[in-house]
């Protein structure tokens, strides 16, 4: 399974959930004990707990992550979780399958189905199907081109989106699915978040910590050097637009809600 920083989590999560009607198979008002597997720093968890009139507990491998989660934690893998069978009417995952292997996606959903006495959700992105616009032109062209490299090579399946049929081959029932999409937006006034991602651009850094990935992808040495001056430039660009107050990036992720019933 990949690790991810609390700062990464935090940007890549905010704004998630402005509405939550995708949520509503879920039934959350109707919950006693919902299990948030995969949790990390517990932005799904504090989702889940404003609209459950029960408990909501936070599961994850990473301790250091779950020191950010207001509600309760326990330290775990999700294809071995420390729960009695039965024990929740809900467990659910949100962006954790992405990051598995495709045999620990099966062992993962076999320990949701385990320990579900009613339902089980997992919410899950499809980055294929990411879309970027943005005022700075060359933006959306390079990050569909990150986009592509990484997702040949990083290892595990980011594309995957709604599982109507894996969660069916687990012996869940009334499998349904629903879209959401993830809106991110920067534009002016500029906070102090967008600021630090321009500044992350300039100097590359980021792609920096992908570049095994991207070379993994089909990147040639070669190629990343000059993809990664293209971007350090197109960052300098977007400092310039937001000095202007002429930026504007709008990013659509989008995720799809899968919940099945337990027979």
């Amino acid at each position: 399974m990949r690790r991810f920083s609390t700062s990464y989590l935090d940007e890549t999560r905010r704004g998630m959930w402005e509405s939550r009607a995708a949520l509503s198979p879920l039934s959350l008002a109707d919950r006693d004990l919902v299990l948030d597997v995969g949790c990390g720093t517990g932005e799904l968890s504090s989702v889940l707990c404003e609209e459950s009139s029960g408990s909501v507990v936070g599961l994850d491998r990473d301790r250091s992550l779950l020191r950010e989660v207001s509600v309760p934690t326990i330290q775990a893998d999700a294809v071995e979780l420390p729960v009695r069978d039965d024990a929740a009417d809900l467990v659910v995952c949100q962006a954790l399958l992405v990051n598995l292997s495709d045999a620990d996606i099966d062992r993962a959903l076999a320990e949701f189905v385990r320990c579900s006495s009613d339902l089980v959700a997992v919410i899950e992105p499809d980055n294929s199907a990411v879309n970027v616009e943005s005022t700075v032109s060359e933006e959306s062209d390079l990050a569909a081109r990150a986009r592509e490299h990484y997702i040949s090579g990083v290892g595990t399946d980011v594309t995957l989106g709604a599982i109507p049929d894996r969660l069916r081959e687990h012996g869940l029932t009334d499998v349904k699915t629903r879209r959401y999409d993830h809106v991110r937006t920067i534009e002016s006034p500029y906070g102090e978040r967008a600021v630090e991602a321009a500044k992350r651009k300039v100097t590359g850094s980021r792609i920096a910590q992908q570049r095994d990935t991207l070379l993994a992808g089909g990147m040639s040495d070669k190629a990343y050097e000059s993809f990664r001056s293209g971007w350090r430039e197109m960052g300098r660009a977007i400092v310039e637009a937001m000095h202007a107050g002429t930026y504007h990036r709008k990013e659509v992720i989008p995720f799809f809600v899968t919940v099945g019933r337990i027979v």
